[in-house]
């Protein structure tokens, strides 16, 4: 069942966001009185369609391959390929008889739709919820860094106060991509001194590996036995639920990453337990499992980790959301220019259907669903911009180049340059779905 919810919000997600794109070229199209022949939520391929009408000679459908959508324009050579209507002289109406700024604009009709979709649904989002933080200056305990945050250097305890020389106000801008991007410098309180550490370039190969709660969290205190795994390690050497952990192996237990730590260095060996019971201290001998687990659940003390709400007004949240989206979309191009100089892995960066389908989850969020729609809406923007033949930036480029020279490009450059563009999107794709199903094969391995 969790797995037709994923799929279901995958395809309303990107339903209304290929809706919304090619209606902006449509309307753009419209605007310049450019003939537009159809407009389809996914693709026809092979003339296959699932639904069709047409209205003032346009034909409007649903294909059966759900792997974007187009709107065929009249006198345009795009993936359809379809020649046969350039043979004839330029008709008024056609896209190749208009100047070439208006057929930039139609171009780029699309990408600014996703734009102000993503503004718009940010914003709204800010409107309805505000802000929820953790304010930095309030983690009384520190951080408690993970593998990864432990290769960079960070110690538990430690409290992050800047990141490149700029105050952290909000816990949550440590996990940013301005510090996962690599190449940042954190400036860590440690014990009274400050000292200087550097995020290398490549550590999102590690976040896609691990997660990011190996990188870092909030330090937590632990608090008292809250369940115990039926027939697990703890329940048979006699622990029960209210007993409080006071130290494993001699190291006290205090906070959730000494316990973690402790029982991961004790694996597949026998540890000194010492817990308390309605104001009494024992000691037990316990042998911890190959993963590193007693088997016991404690509960969180999440007192000392403080959390503000900021709310915004109509006008108010508009600037905030719209930074929101703009962020990602400069993080996700920065993310791709790090993916070609080779400091992070393809594979680890990009995510196909599957992926983004994973993300939605098994259960419906509307509130994750909708931020899903805005990140993908800006996410889709910076694919299209791509200077990639067949996709908008593609026609986009050349068109600058027409501008430039002063005169169109052939018609036969224009019909091998979809041929290449259509080579690459295919490929890209075809990579992103193994990429998917390699990473799910692999999260079900034990």
């Amino acid at each position: 069942m969790s797995g037709l919810i994923m799929a279901g919000q995958l395809l309303l997600g990107l339903s209304i966001l290929i809706v919304l794109h090619e209606l902006g070229h449509f309307l753009a199209a419209r605007a310049f009185g450019i003939k537009v022949e159809k407009f389809y939520l996914f693709f026809d391929a092979w003339g296959v369609k699932l639904f069709k009408f047409n209205y003032k000679g346009c034909e409007y459908g649903i294909g059966w391959l759900p792997l974007g959508g187009y709107v065929k324009i009249a006198g345009m050579i795009d993936e359809s390929m379809d020649t046969d209507q350039l043979k004839g002289e330029p008709q008024p109406w056609e896209f190749r008889s208009k100047p070439a700024w208006q057929r930039l604009i139609v171009m780029l009709a699309g990408i600014i739709v996703n734009i102000i979709l993503g503004i718009f649904i940010f914003w709204m989002l800010t409107l309805r919820y505000g802000e929820t933080f953790i304010p930095n200056d309030k983690l009384a305990d520190g951080l408690a860094p993970g593998i990864i945050g432990k290769q960079v250097g960070l110690q538990a305890g430690d409290l992050i106060t800047a990141i490149d020389d700029e105050r952290v106000v909000r816990f949550e801008d440590v996990r940013s991509p301005k510090v996962l991007l690599g190449n940042t410098k954190l400036t860590i309180l440690r014990n009274g001194e400050l000292i200087d550490l550097t995020v290398p370039g490549d550590i999102l190969n590690e976040v896609s590996d691990l997660g990011i709660d190996e990188f870092v969290i909030p330090r937590i205190r632990i608090k008292q036995i809250e369940q115990l795994e039926e027939g697990g390690i703890a329940e048979k050497v006699g622990l029960k639920e209210g007993d409080s952990l006071i130290a494993i192996n001699q190291q006290p237990i205090i906070f959730w990453d000494q316990m973690t730590e402790q029982l991961q260095a004790s694996k597949n060996k026998e540890a000194t337990i010492v817990f308390s019971r309605a104001g009494t201290v024992d000691t037990v001998q316990a042998k911890i499992d190959a993963e590193g687990k007693l088997g016991v659940y404690t509960g969180r003390d999440l007192s000392r980790i403080p959390q503000e709400q900021v709310k915004y007004g109509f006008l108010e949240a508009l600037p905030v959301g719209a930074a929101k989206a703009w962020g990602s979309l400069t993080d996700n191009a920065k993310a791709l220019g790090k993916v070609v100089t080779g400091q992070v892995k393809a594979n680890k960066a990009l995510s196909g259907p599957v992926g983004i389908a994973r993300m939605f989850g098994g259960q419906v969020d509307w509130v994750k669903f909708w931020s899903l729609v805005g990140l993908l809406s800006m996410a889709l923007a910076l694919m299209n911009i791509l200077p990639i033949p067949a996709l908008d930036g593609g026609h986009a480029l050349f068109l600058v180049v027409e501008m430039i020279k002063g005169k169109p490009l052939s018609d036969k450059f224009m019909e091998r340059a979809q041929v290449v563009g259509f080579i690459i999107i295919v490929a890209l794709m075809i990579f992103a779905l193994g990429n998917d199903i390699m990473k799910a094969v692999g999260d079900k391995l034990p």
